[in-house]
């Protein structure tokens, strides 16, 4: 269980990020929920058991970052789990991917990931422990066509993961990625309406081609990767770092 112990999810209106709230609220922690849409994220608040709070930033912007870390310290004491969940996905061939698009997916991924556990780190470090678990996929762990701006942030989050493992392993504070496979979020659902749009298929073949890589054949469920999440922010995990656990059915062994 988790009682008393404060943690803020990244992205944590929808998708992942909105399912890892409520496992980890369901344990007994209290929330800061960080994200862009405020309608969403107070409407989750508003649903959780306990008392959690909201703050609205771009984990892109080292500023909005600091600021909202510092909100959360202020209100709710220092931080004992990060869950950097918030990300992005878009897809383009290597040779019509823009620069634009290039730095985007890495200022979404990558960046933010690195600013939220800089910002993280005092606060643990202070407290003498904690846990950050980054969720990185599947494409943190091989190559997938038409997404290599993603694939190659994605990359960055694992080697960001392990480094940082290695530098506070003596402090009381574990570092991991959780890397699930397609998912049921909106990413995926973009994704398959772009198969749809541009190939003609039914949404349920575009959807049985993404399940495909599954061995199990199957989308990923939201709650499955918070399961995992849960895990690696409990006591039990404490001699867990420096780790990428897919969650994906056997794709990535």
């Amino acid at each position: 269980m988790l009682q008393g112990r404060h943690a803020l999810v990244t992205g944590a209106a929808r998708g992942i990020g909105a399912a890892v709230a409520r496992t980890l609220a369901a344990e007994g922690a209290t929330l800061t929920l960080l994200g862009r849409n405020e309608r969403a994220l107070l409407a989750l608040a508003a649903e959780l058991p306990g008392n959690h709070g909201i703050t609205v930033a771009d984990i892109s912007d080292a500023q909005q970052v600091g600021a909202a870390f510092e909100r959360a310290r202020a209100e709710r004491g220092a931080l004992h789990i990060l869950v950097n969940n918030a990300g992005q996905a878009e897809s383009a061939p290597l040779s019509r991917t823009s620069l634009e698009l290039w730095q985007r997916m890495l200022a979404v991924n990558l960046t933010g990931t690195f600013l939220c556990c800089q910002a993280a780190l005092p606060q643990m470090l202070a407290g003498g422990g904690g846990r950050i678990v980054n969720i990185a996929s599947t494409a943190a762990q091989r190559g997938y066509a038409y997404v290599s701006a993603y694939v190659a942030a994605k990359h960055g989050v694992l080697g960001l993961t392990r480094s940082l493992a290695l530098e506070v392993a003596r402090k009381g504070i574990t570092v991991n990625a959780v890397c699930p496979g397609y998912t049921e979020t909106d990413i995926l659902r973009q994704s398959v309406a772009n198969v749809v749009a541009k190939t003609g298929r039914s949404e349920q073949e575009a959807l049985a081609e993404f399940a495909s890589g599954n061995p199990q054949q199957r989308i990923v469920r939201p709650q499955e990767v918070a399961d995992a999440v849960r895990w690696l922010c409990g006591d039990g995990a404490s001699a867990i770092t420096g780790q990428a656990i897919s969650v994906s059915g056997g794709e990535v062994m």
